[in-house]
C-alpha cells in the first residue's frame, strides 16, 4: 500500500521521528554496549522524512531546528550522504522498498498528481508493479 495523501505522509514522518526519539531517549551516558558477535545482523534505522532539507538537521550543519536526538544517532552511527530521492513521498518510498527507480516500480509520481498525458503510461501505474 502506498501513502497517497499529504496527511498520511506527515503522519508517517511523525511516527518515524517519534520512534527515533524513543529509541535513543532512555539511554544514559553510563550504558555499556556489548560488542556485536561476528556474523550477527546489524541494527539498521532508516528515517524517511518528507519536506526535510539536507541541512535542516544539526548533524548536517543546520541550526534552525533543534534535533539533538537525531544528531546523536548520526554522530554515533553511520551517516549516508550519497543518495537519491524522488520528487515526493510515494516515489521515494517506492525506490526505498524496491531498490530501483520509481518509474520502474510504477510510481512515477504521486497518484493524485498524475497528469492526463501520464495516465495509463508505463511508470505511472500508481502502485508497485511486478
Amino acid at each position: 500500500m502506498l501513502v497517497q495523501s499529504r496527511i498520511e505522509c506527515q503522519l508517517v514522518l511523525v511516527l518515524t521521528l517519534l520512534s527515533a526519539l524513543f529509541a535513543c531517549g532512555g539511554e544514559s551516558s553510563e550504558t555499556t554496549v556489548e560488542p556485536t558477535p561476528a556474523g550477527a545482523r546489524p541494527n539498521i534505522l532508516v528515517i524517511v522524512a518528507d519536506d526535510l532539507g539536507y541541512t535542516d538537521l544539526g548533524a548536517f550543519g543546520g541550526d534552525d531546528i533543534a534535533t539533538p536526538n537525531l544528531d546523536r544517532l548520526a554522530r554515533d552511527g553511520l551517516r549516508l550522504t550519497n543518495f537519491h530521492t524522488g520528487p515526493s513521498c510515494a516515489p521515494t518510498r517506492a525506490m526505498l522498498l524496491t531498490g530501483t527507480d520509481n518509474h520502474l516500480a510504477g510510481v512515477g509520481s504521486m497518484g493524485e498528481t498524475i497528469t492526463p498525458n501520464q495516465e495509463g503510461r508505463p511508470g505511472y501505474e500508481g502502485y508497485l508493479t511486478d
